[in-house]
């Protein structure tokens, strides 16, 4: 049940859970969600009262789809009818010479029945999935900020505010999902921020952008100002487009570059790009938001704690992408925590299968997706691979793995496979 602030107070000052999960994005609800069809009694906090923005490049990958899909195939058609997603059937790579790639998702694009990505605003889409979490196993408080988190003996007790109220509840197992910013992984992980791990994003959304693809291919845009990074431009519903630009916040700090100023000059004055602007007008600010990068392996769980999605840095480091890894980590830490509550084993050692399924589903497609964003650093070299994958089949696969993830990792692991990549 979604639980308004009325019902708040409803709440017991010290309230038992089995398992209450902090953050109520892609990640919390999915883990949530998991947890409903398994039929376990938990919480779900969120400060922000839904619907509410997020900034975001707004796209919904294959992996997001396939996540959905997992969670209640009939949804997909809700997806499909709704007048705030539309699909998207490929991404658009231009390399720094100018030179662009066009990667379907699918091979046979019109075979399909339905989209294989889609394209909306984070207002819309968190808000369908907070809808679709809705349950009699789960109680979610929006409006609940989190103010302190303690460790007593096997459980741990959340403390936490609705409209100046103090509540607090008991749990033997917490999932933190919450973000960036998670109070979580700065309770009880170590976890820190590393700039040459983190990106920093600015988005914007405009009207009247022309030359979008007739199948709403998202577009990245490898500009010499912003490597290593990209500007992106999706197509949205309605005839806007999601405008944005990500880099490296190292490179940023190394060459004090002001994003927002690199942004508005690469719109006003690239030479095919301006083009594209000249009649575009902005509908929102231009706001700011960081990206924690799942370039290397972290410690994501420990006694009594899991992390999921962004708050277990797990954005794609190449492409941008972290809804799909947070609704699969969120997944994932949802049967994870069952078996751990079933086993009444909530140490940090049994815990730590959780991390091992994450990178075992998730590593060897970041670990390639690191070694993409390093290309970036070398202009001539990325000119080159994109010229490559004009012409090679295995690599237009392999790009679009990074979005849609289906029988890639496998292929990762043979050494015979980058031999194919770089020399046929």
């Amino acid at each position: 049940m979604i639980s308004e602030n009325k019902d708040i107070f409803a709440l017991p000052v010290n309230k038992e859970a089995t398992i209450v999960i902090i953050g109520a994005g892609p990640a919390g609800l999915a883990a949530s969600i998991q947890l409903s069809k398994q039929r376990i009694h938990h919480f779900v906090l969120d400060k922000a009262v839904f619907p509410r923005d997020k900034i975001c490049g707004d796209a919904l990958s294959g992996k997001v789809v396939q996540a959905i899909k997992g969670l209640n195939e009939q949804w997909l058609s809700d997806l499909s009818m709704s007048e705030d997603f539309i699909g998207s059937y490929g991404v658009r790579f231009v390399a720094p010479n100018g030179i662009p790639l066009d990667i379907p998702f699918k091979t046979n694009l019109d075979d399909l029945k339905q989209p294989p990505g889609f394209i909306a605003k984070r207002f819309d889409f968190d808000y369908w999935l907070f809808q679709k979490a809705q349950s009699p196993y789960a109680t979610i408080l929006s409006g609940a900020k989190v103010d302190s988190l303690t460790r007593e003996d096997t459980y741990v007790r959340v403390v936490f505010t609705v409209d100046g109220n103090a509540q607090s509840l008991t749990s033997k197992l917490i999932i933190g999902a919450e973000g960036d910013r998670s109070i979580v992984a700065k309770s009880f992980s170590e976890i820190k921020k590393e700039n040459d791990h983190y990106c920093a994003g600015i988005r914007a959304y405009y009207t009247g952008v022309t030359g979008l693809h007739e199948k709403n291919f998202i577009e990245l845009h490898f500009i010499d100002e912003l490597l290593p990074g990209y500007l992106w431009i999706f197509p949205m519903a309605n005839g806007g487009a999601n405008v944005g630009v990500g880099m490296l916040s190292s490179v940023i700090s190394k060459r004090k570059i002001n994003l927002r100023g690199v942004m508005d000059h690469i719109i006003k004055h690239h030479p095919e790009i301006s083009k594209r602007f000249k009649h575009a007008a902005l509908s929102d600010e231009m706001r700011g938001w960081g990206l924690p990068l799942g370039s290397k392996k972290r410690k994501i769980s420990g006694d009594n704690f899991l992390l999921a999605g962004d708050a277990a840095s797990l954005i794609d480091p190449f492409t941008g992408e972290g809804i799909g890894n947070a609704m699969i980590s969120g997944i994932i830490a949802a049967r994870k925590g069952a078996a751990a509550i079933e086993a009444d084993r909530l140490d940090g050692v049994f815990l730590k299968g959780y991390d091992e399924e994450v990178y075992r589903q998730l590593w060897d497609e970041l670990k390639l997706s690191r070694t993409m964003q390093q290309l970036t650093r070398y202009p001539w070299l990325f000119n080159f691979v994109v010229s490559k994958a004009s012409k090679n089949k295995l690599l237009q696969e392999t790009i679009t793995g990074m979005f849609e993830d289906m029988e890639l990792r496998s292929r990762l692991k043979k050494p015979g496979f980058y031999f194919q990549l770089l020399f046929k």
